[in-house]
């Protein structure tokens, strides 16, 4: 009887799956990859495609360089490796194992990779084949206890690449160097990162269903907090199937679908004699799916977040509470319109298409550069289906990897997924110990070097080792970054407000402007060598002195007798009465010509309108004339 059963309950279940793979005939399953680099020795150079292992935690948005290491006698790395972590680096760059395909589950070599000590593990395939995407094993004895502990990343590489490294790696010489990068496997177009989550009601399927459970509840924090900030945009997805016309009036349909066999899932238990049944999930599924569109409307699309982990924790199967009563209660719980979802969700029992499941249908089927959802659960980050460990620290550290670098947001940068690399000496790049100023950027993806703007001033350099201040008021930060120095009550510097740029040290001091040292005239005999002159140097410059009354003229570097200076003011008072004499006559010059010229104009004026015949007449005139230049002869 048992037989029975279970034979009649895998041909309807195998029928759906046939569906599903007829409706995707048009869609593609696509490996996603990282760039793998043979950086040494240079025979080997050259770039390969590795894809991405779907359990760990890729490096999404940066890089791993080391050493590779090869085990002849343990080339398929099923069992445990000899010694006590062999593989762990003895130098600053970390191994990267390369391992055999065969024999075990993927998971499992680099789960023993992993404990050996290896920072990363290779796979090789063994036969000339495209690219596989190396998947964990499903729920099973084999895979407890050690699939979710995987924290490495891994790789596939083709058979010809692994031939080539283990056969460089049999003779010995030098060190073989190899890189993986994973920076260009997360694309980022924009400051929004895109990301959808195709996942599944159900909390009765295994390890996988606990696995996105568990993801959901620890990453519903990180999720909200980006999303009320605008930092990305969510969009949950549910996989449905349907039943062929065939079977649409067969009871495993009828118990499995609903819309006349057009939205289907697989029953829970997988034994249609008890438990929940297959519609019941793809209710859910649909009610979730409303929740959703329900709270975006309202701009609160993150409530999403709550009512999937609320209702896993009030409505489980395992708890028998699984109802659309129960849902309905935690909808009211968060203050969302019942009405509303109802209204979305529709009719299951109408022979008719429902708009948004079948939207998740079309939705399921690859176009442009994203394959077809075909593992549960799915994450799609901008377009690209993640790969690795469905946990919250790994999938916040592929979500950043879609932010442009220094535009991702704070959370980010925190503790969680990140260590700061500008506190370990200030991860390499130029820093100004003194006034505290560093060109050491922390990001997501690790510290750039980037030299800094402060207070307005902008350092230019490569910002790994040298950043120096430019532009206006550059001096008023260290000085901008040249030499200073107090002493003996003076201060010299090698910044110049007049210059943008640069730093020279000042007169009496020479070197290049970061250091400067004082010039010593006397023993360099470049100041102070005139006959009977005494020289004594001094800091920044130096103190001359003639003997006897001589005075020094540092001008000319020579000293001149006292005396002299008698015969300088005797020669400069000279000179001054000559301009003075000189001012005089040209006075007595131009006073002389404006008279004679007033007079002129004022005879010809008085002859216009008093004509004069007398000599009387010829002494008024004059007599007028007098008076009007300020004279005082009266007539």
């Amino acid at each position: 009887m048992g037989s029975a059963l279970g034979s009649i309950v895998s041909v309807p279940l195998i029928l759906l799956l046939l569906a599903v793979v007829g409706s995707s005939v048009y869609g593609r399953f696509i490996v996603e990859k990282s760039s793998f680099r043979i950086l040494s020795p240079i025979s080997l150079h050259a770039k390969h495609d590795a894809a991405i292992g779907n359990f760990g935690v890729p490096n999404y948005g940066g890089i791993l360089v080391g050493s590779l290491v090869y085990s002849e006698k343990q080339a398929s790395g099923c069992d445990p490796f000899d010694g006590d972590k062999p593989f762990k680096s003895k130098s600053s760059r970390p191994n990267i194992l390369l391992v055999d395909r065969g024999g075990c589950y993927f998971a499992q070599k680099v789960w023993n990779g992993q404990q050996a000590g290896a920072a990363a593990v290779i796979v090789a395939d063994n036969m000339d084949e495209p690219l596989i995407t190396m998947d964990s094993p499903e729920a099973s004895g084999d895979a407890d206890g050690y699939v979710e502990n995987i924290e490495v990343p891994s790789a596939f590489i083709e058979k010809s690449v692994g031939d080539t490294l283990k056969d460089a790696l049999k003779k010995g010489g030098d060190e073989i160097i190899v890189k993986l990068d994973w920076r260009e496997s997360m694309p980022h177009p924009d400051q929004r990162v895109e990301y959808e989550l195709w996942t599944n009601s159900n909390d009765e399927c295994g390890t996988r269903c606990d696995e996105q459970m568990n993801f959901v509840k620890n990453f519903k924090g990180h999720a909200q907090i980006l999303e009320r900030g605008g930092y990305t945009l969510f969009t949950p997805h549910y996989i449905t199937w349907y039943c062929p016309q065939a079977f649409i009036l067969t009871s495993q349909c009828k118990s499995q679908c609903i819309n006349k066999g057009r939205y289907c899932a697989p029953d829970p238990e997988q034994n249609f004699g008890e438990g929940y049944q297959g519609k019941d999930v793809v209710f859910e599924n649909l009610r979730q799916l409303c929740v959703h569109r329900v709270a975006n409307e309202s701009n609160r699309s993150w409530v999403w977040w709550d009512y999937v982990t609320d209702f896993h924790i009030r409505c489980s199967m395992k708890h028998k509470r699984y109802s659309k009563e129960c849902a309905e209660e935690v909808i009211k719980s968060l203050d969302l319109p019942t009405a509303k979802v109802k209204k979305c969700m529709g009719d299951p029992e109408a022979d008719t298409e429902n708009e948004i499941l079948r939207r998740e249908q079309e939705l399921q089927v690859g176009r442009g550069s994203r394959g077809d959802v075909t593992i549960l659960p799915t994450l799609v980050i901008n377009d690209v289906q993640y790969r690795g460990k469905l946990e919250r620290t790994a999938v916040l550290k592929a979500l950043c990897a879609g932010f442009k670098e220094t535009t991702e947001p704070a959370v980010c940068l925190s503790g969680d997924i990140e260590t700061n690399q500008c506190l370990d000496r200030n991860g390499g790049c130029w820093q100004d110990a003194q006034s505290n100023v560093t060109a050491c950027k922390d990001t997501f993806r690790g510290r750039v070097c980037e030299c800094p703007v402060v207070e307005g001033v902008q350092y230019h350099g490569d910002g790994y080792t040298s950043c120096e201040a430019y532009g206006p008021g550059r001096c008023a930060i260290n000085n901008g970054g040249c030499w200073s120095e107090t002493g003996n009550g003076k201060t010299f510097s090698a910044c110049s407000e007049s210059q943008i740029s640069g730093c020279t040290c000042p007169p009496g001091f020479r070197e290049d402007g970061k250091k400067c040292v004082d010039i010593d005239e006397c023993k360099e005999r470049s100041a102070c060598q005139c006959d009977g002159c005494s020289c004594k140097n001094t800091w920044g410059g130096y103190d001359c002195k003639c003997k006897g009354s001589r005075i020094y003229i540092q001008q000319h570097d020579t000293c001149i007798e006292r005396s002299g200076s008698k015969f300088g003011w005797f020669l400069t008072l000279v000179i001054l009465a000559t301009v003075a004499g000189l001012g005089l006559a040209g006075y007595i010059f131009y006073k002389y010509r404006l008279r004679s010229y007033m007079d002129a104009e004022i005879m010809a004026i008085m002859s216009q309108y008093m004509p004069l015949d007398s000599q009387h007449s010829h002494e008024v005139v004059q007599a007028e004339s007098q008076l009007l230049r300020g004279g005082n002869t009266v007539v």
